[in-house]
């Protein structure tokens, strides 16, 4: 594990494998997780593959410097913590918002990303119909100026029900302690609200749609840039279905995709070795675990 200075606040980021002659894998997470989410994928990846998994701002160990917390801020903590490590060239890898942060940054940087792969994340925008709907009214609450406050900041919904509605099996309470730790108080939950309130859901938020758009269109005409998609069944929160899987194999380039069970949103809870196993047959398809090659 790691800590390290990024724009006035740190960023923490876990790290095993290989040194830096290989092709550095970066694990993102989403909302409310942290790093934590991978602890039982990591283990699993190629040995022969530099694996690093950091904690967006403001979440898990990664520093609370304050501000919106929106999509932007995160991504320009993102871009100066590969620039503090650098790391030039790296394949991509996340779930939930983490998925959109990795597609949102090979769409801007095409040139310092060898791959992506994403699960139960953000593909495109979407509308109000499309959202599970197991979560939609909450969701739709939580959008509500003083309403989200109290479901989110003052209750705690994230962690104290929502971690257990995203997972099929039961979630330990060690693990649930994990999660909980950065959020303390009713300021430290403010990045779980404003994630919330991200999602881009029939045209809003606008500045959130907009990265999303551009980098779904960038995965039309990005050929040069394998991708992975993988997927799952078996739960009504799954953000990526059948039609949203259809969808990507008509309009994203490169892509591979690749079934790994049954799962809920916090898919890698549920099946770390079926997505580990997933990503070391794409790494390997790919070469994306042999020493870095010249570009």
């Amino acid at each position: 594990m790691a800590t390290t200075g990024v724009l006035g606040s740190t960023m923490h980021h876990e790290e095993r494998g290989a040194d830096a002659s290989g092709i550095p894998f970066v694990f993102l997470h989403g909302n409310p997780t942290s790093s934590h989410l991978w602890r039982r994928v990591l283990p699993r990846i190629d040995g022969r593959i530099r694996v690093l998994a950091p904690d967006l701002i403001g979440m898990g160990r990664s520093g609370k410097p304050g501000g919106a917390y929106r999509f932007a801020d995160h991504a320009r903590y993102l871009d100066a913590w590969f620039d503090a490590l650098g790391l030039d060239d790296a394949v991509l890898v996340g779930q939930d918002w983490g998925g959109a942060l990795a597609l949102d940054r090979a769409a801007r940087h095409p040139g310092r990303v060898r791959g992506v792969a994403v699960m139960e994340t953000i593909l495109r925008p979407m509308s109000w119909e499309e959202h599970p709907p197991a979560s939609r009214a909450r969701f739709e609450a939580m959008r509500t100026p003083g309403v989200g406050e109290e479901m989110v900041l003052d209750r705690n919904l994230f962690i104290e029900d929502g971690l257990g509605r995203t997972v099929s099996q039961p979630m330990s309470e060690e693990d649930r302690a994990v999660y909980a730790a950065p959020y303390p108080t009713r300021e430290s939950r403010r990045p779980l609200l404003q994630w919330a309130r991200s999602m881009p859901l029939d045209g809003e938020p606008a500045d959130v749609v907009s990265r999303v758009a551009e980098y779904a269109a960038w995965m039309g005409v990005s050929p040069q840039v394998p991708k992975l998609l993988l997927t799952f069944d078996g739960s009504p929160t799954l953000m990526v279905g059948d039609a949203l899987t259809a969808w990507c194999r008509e309009h994203v380039s490169a892509l591979e995709t690749a079934y790994c069970g049954s799962a809920a949103h916090l898919c890698p809870e549920d099946r770390p070795e079926e997505i580990a196993a997933a990503l070391n047959a794409w790494a390997d398809r790919h070469g994306l675990a042999d020493r870095r090659p010249a570009r």
